[in-house]
């Protein structure tokens, strides 16, 4: 009849409802499977590489302080280069707990403190901006040290309150520790999120420092993966949404004669 009237929805290539296309689908499927191998792709590299750490005191202040959890790189001691925050143990400083410092020098080098408030390794001043500020006169002088092959000659950055090499001088080693007793390298500062650790420039003159750990990739992996899974899984209830809106506004057109 001439009064009635009908709704007619042109069919669309590839609908498959209210949860869009069948391609949309597709692609979300694939962002999410894709979104959990990085995901977790991440964490499990992080977990192999990377080990967790609370420093109890602070004797590594400011750049670490007391009670904050760190990231370090699960390394060889041999990998280890002058300006290093390590993690080690040494049974020949009382305590079997690893124990964070800075390598300040290694085997074969010279060391001594301090020369206008300054280290000196191998004859050089070091700069060492990550010190306290105004620490310099309070730092408690060491006569030279010959650091023998295979060891390293390790500091806190509070240096006035710091049990270190400085302190051990009276073993048999001098105050150094074996490359062996490293069994890690701090990367980042994590709680509190201070983030990466600074690179200790000072050093750069005396040889290579160390390269960064891919702390930075595993990061960018999960938070690359959990964007994908929670794009993908967002799409189905989005286009759902849009299908209704676009349903509700459908034109309403007259049937005409018949």
């Amino acid at each position: 009849m001439g009064g009635e009237s009908t709704t007619r929805t042109a069919p669309r290539s590839g609908d498959t409802g209210p949860v869009g296309s069948r391609t949309g689908q597709r692609l979300s499927g694939l962002a999410v499977a894709l979104g959990l191998v990085l995901f977790l792709g991440g964490f499990a590299w992080g977990a192999v590489v990377y080990r967790p750490y609370t420093v109890p005191t602070g004797s590594m202040t400011p750049t670490i302080d007391a009670g904050d959890r760190v990231l370090a790189q699960r390394v060889d001691g041999g990998e280890i280069r002058r300006g290093d925050v390590v993690v080690f143990s040494d049974k020949t400083w009382v305590t079997n707990a690893p124990v964070v410092k800075r390598v300040v020098a290694i085997g074969g080098d010279t060391v001594a403190c301090c020369s206008k408030g300054k280290l000196t390794v191998n004859g050089k001043q070091i700069d060492e901006p990550y010190l306290p500020e105004g620490s310099a006169a309070e730092i408690t002088g060491f006569p030279t040290v010959t650091v023998p092959g295979g060891r390293l000659f390790l500091l806190g950055d509070e240096r006035a309150g710091s049990l270190d090499s400085s302190t051990h001088l009276t073993d048999a080693a001098n105050g150094t520790v074996a490359r062996s007793a490293v069994t890690a390298r701090v990367d980042a500062v994590v709680w509190p999120m201070n983030g990466m650790l600074g690179r200790p420039t000072g050093f750069e003159a005396l040889g290579t420092l160390s390269s960064p750990g891919p702390l930075r990739t595993i990061v960018a992996l999960i938070v690359v993966g959990a964007v994908l899974v929670l794009g993908g899984g967002a799409y189905g209830p989005v286009a759902k949404l849009l299908g209704g809106r676009s349903r509700s506004r459908t034109r309403t057109e007259p049937a005409g004669a018949r």
